[in-house]
């Protein structure tokens, strides 16, 4: 199966590389100048479950070559329509794209862009980033994928996707209810994010302080009360769930927003936070610490908008 990887950014780079490692015929579709940089330095990738380094294949948007059999759509949401438009040449009739994008609203568009039956769910669980030299850099074990089809059957493509995956050193999941998963992971990111970035703190200190288990449940409560009423199907018991997720992370543990933030980057907080803020509206939903939270990321996209 050949496979094509956008980017080669923490996420990208991580997943790739391990297929890499495990022998599977892995492009990666990268900018100019990050082809640049990789040619002259490989993939590195500095990780608590082994490190890696190799020559990747490249390929640029402007570079020719045949429809891929899966894409592993890595972006981050704000390069979404620009990474859908360098995707087009690459994909054949055939092609299964895989997005691992944070959140939901992304999936109509990747499925108006290249036809409904060719998107599948997905999501991952990682902590990673770019240090100065372009290197990957994980510091915490998790570094899991979850895939599925979005209609839960048990297609062949599918079952070739897993034998693709398996023997990877990265656990890749089959589930058979992605897009459950995939609304779980928006609340738990909707929310790690926004405490993060709000207190400008890894999880540890917020949870820790006073009262700060009492308010990340809280902002957890008015997302699922969102979620639920737009009719994402999300558990019952999920705020628990999750809150029981929070008590295993690291200290030191930060979101990957609040790294894009202290790095004076783009962030997703209209894809993740607007997206429910519209949602609440819409179905007039009371939610004021998420409102707190968004307006805490507008802010901040006023002053980088001043500094550029």
């Amino acid at each position: 199966m050949r496979i094509l990887v956008l980017g080669a950014g923490g996420v990208g780079a991580y997943f790739g590389g391990r297929l890499v490692e495990k022998g599977e015929d892995v492009t990666f579709l990268v900018r100019q100048k990050r082809k640049q940089q990789l040619e002259e330095t490989g993939v590195v990738i500095r990780s608590v479950n082994g490190d890696i380094t190799f020559q990747p294949k490249l390929i640029t948007a402007a570079d020719s070559a045949s429809p891929f059999d899966l894409i592993l759509f890595s972006t981050k949401a704000y390069h979404l329509q620009a990474a859908i438009k360098d995707l087009k040449p690459f994909v054949g009739n055939n092609t299964v794209i895989l997005p691992l994008l944070n959140g939901i609203a992304h999936v109509p568009l990747l499925k108006e862009a290249f036809g409904e039956e060719k998107v599948i769910g997905g999501l991952c669980f990682i902590e990673t980033t770019l240090n100065e030299a372009g290197e990957v850099v994980q510091t915490s074990s998790a570094h899991r994928v979850v895939y599925g089809e979005l209609d839960q059957s048990n297609t062949e493509r599918i079952c070739r996707i897993t034998d693709v995956f398996s023997g990877t050193k990265a656990s890749f999941i089959l589930s058979d209810n992605i897009e459950q998963a995939m609304w779980h992971k928006y609340l738990f990111i909707t929310g790690l994010s926004g405490v993060t970035t709000l207190m400008r703190s890894p999880i540890g200190p917020i949870r820790d302080s006073e009262g700060g288990r009492a308010f990340i449940r809280k902002l957890f409560e008015e997302v699922a009360n969102i979620m639920k009423t737009y009719g994402a199907p999300i558990l019952d018991n999920i705020i628990d769930v999750q809150m029981e997720t929070i008590e295993t992370l690291g200290y030191s543990m930060k979101s990957s927003m609040q790294r894009d933030m202290e790095k004076g980057s783009f962030i997703e907080g209209d894809h993740l936070q607007g997206y429910l803020i519209d949602l609440a509206k819409e179905y007039q939903v009371e939610a004021p610490l998420l409102e707190i939270v968004y307006q805490n990321l507008k802010v901040y996209e006023e002053v980088l908008k001043g500094n550029k």
